[in-house]
């Protein structure tokens, strides 16, 4: 659930200033300070002074990863803390956020939940965001109507997933990648799990993760170290310490190669290929980093964007990507073909991935992928936002605090001979799991 409004004139007229800050501030690379809460919560800050802005950004170890045995249980709990905090329901927590210039987010994934605002820092705009963002996050209501509007919504979010070959396939391709480990499951669930779900589950499901020790606070704006440290202890206040999630198991790698078709009635066939790839924390992510880049990473330059679409006209858009988390996410390539062309575009997409694997990148794709990564940097970190999401990132993956400071460096050091072993060892193309959807006339009902 997002709870969005338009910034009043006087906030818009800020922003469209401070575009003429961007370009020297993106070539700074922000300095991390961190700390905890008085209750566990640890707190990344970076100051930037140029605007009056301040973006917070609380991340919890509260995903769809938690749902144990019921699919869809953190995503409404996080859709629901916006419908009804502290003394305000949904429409007074919306006006609220309005009148001041102010926005509020949320979202849930199968690594992480989080809500985000952003606000000016002039004392009442500032003061009356802390004070809804502390209430969203430990006192929502979990209205049993709200329960129901929200569940209702769901399902009809579910309903038209099932009308969209690419949602099929997506949510097919994690469910035989992942079998019964907790990132198999799509975050919103199914219609019969989110059918069951109680307001006493959500209401557990929020003891037990929305506290502080299971938290992250990112924070950067025109506050000094001082301010941010109270702004903290406001925001993170009403939640118990608790105690941080367990660690999720092991990826288990694939056992042999697997292919999944399911026809539907639809123009396009989509593509899923691939495999457990890397956690966030594994040592080679930079190699693959670097390396996945130049296989599909790079939209329409990359190695399958040419194979695939430039060279033989077999699909418009061609990728390929790893999904790194808490545990091993998955390193995928995925394409959208014309019916008739599915066979030819997925054998050209396995021989483009084989060949790279035992050739790897060349003097001169390496060169230009360092360029291309290094080059559209600063551009990642030009707004608040943006280094906001970084922070909590960094937080909560454990990443260094230098890690900004070295991405550039770590990039530049990548060599060939690093992207050849890394990606042998990661991928491993006798083992692909391929999900095809598309190319029938087999009714949606008639899928499983």
């Amino acid at each position: 659930m997002c709870v969005d409004r338009k910034p009043r004139a006087a906030f818009a007229a800020l922003l469209l200033a401070g575009l003429a800050l961007v370009s020297a501030a993106a070539q700074a690379v922000p300095k991390i300070q961190s700390w905890q809460t008085k209750n566990g919560a640890r707190v990344l800050f970076v100051r930037a002074p140029d605007l009056p802005i301040l973006d917070v950004r609380v991340v919890f170890d509260a995903a769809s990863s938690r749902d144990d045995g019921h699919p869809g249980l953190a995503n409404l709990t996080g859709s629901l803390l916006t419908a009804g905090a502290g003394p305000w329901d949904a429409d007074a927590i919306a006006e609220r956020l309005e009148n001041v210039g102010a926005d509020m987010s949320t979202g849930v994934l199968r690594d992480m939940a989080w809500v985000s605002v952003r606000t000016l820092t002039k004392d009442k705009p500032l003061q009356v965001t802390v004070q809804t963002l502390a209430a969203v996050l430990a006192e929502p209501h979990f209205a049993p109507k709200d329960l129901e509007r929200v569940r209702a919504g769901t399902q009809v979010a579910l309903k038209q997933d099932e009308q969209s070959p690419g949602q099929i396939a997506q949510k097919l391709f994690y469910r035989k990648l992942y079998g019964d480990h907790p990132y198999a499951g799509d975050p919103k669930g199914t219609a019969a799990s989110v059918a069951a779900i109680t307001r006493d589950q959500i209401l557990a499901f929020h003891k037990r993760y929305y506290v502080a020790r299971n938290a992250v606070v990112a924070m950067v704006g025109a506050v000094d170290r001082a301010e941010a440290e109270q702004l903290a202890e406001r925001i993170m206040a009403g939640l118990a310490p608790g105690e941080r999630a367990p660690d999720l198991p092991e990826v288990q790698p694939l056992k042999a190669a697997q292919t999944e078709r399911v026809a539907y009635p639809s123009t396009q066939t989509h593509i899923y290929v691939g495999e457990p790839g890397i956690s966030r924390a594994d040592p080679d992510y930079f190699p693959l980093y670097v390396g996945n880049h130049i296989l599909g990473g790079d939209g329409l330059i990359s190695l399958l964007a040419e194979e695939v679409r430039q060279k033989r006209g077999l699909s418009y858009s061609v990728y390929s990507a790893f999904v790194a988390m808490q545990r091993r996410g998955p390193f995928l390539m995925g394409a959208q073909t014309r019916n008739v062309q599915t066979d030819e575009a997925l054998a050209v997409m396995r021989a483009t991935l084989q060949a790279f694997i035992e050739k790897g990148p060349t003097a001169k794709q390496l060169k230009a992928a360092k360029q291309n990564i290094t080059g559209g940097f600063p551009l990642d970190i030009a707004s608040n936002r943006d280094i906001a999401q970084y922070l909590a990132m960094i937080g909560f993956y454990g990443l260094p605090l230098d890690y900004l400071d070295t991405l550039v460096g770590k990039v530049e050091a990548v060599t060939a001979a690093q992207v050849r072993d890394a990606f042998a060892r990661h991928v491993d193309p006798s083992r692909l799991l391929t999900v095809v959807v598309g190319g029938g006339a087999e009714p949606a009902s008639a899928r499983r």
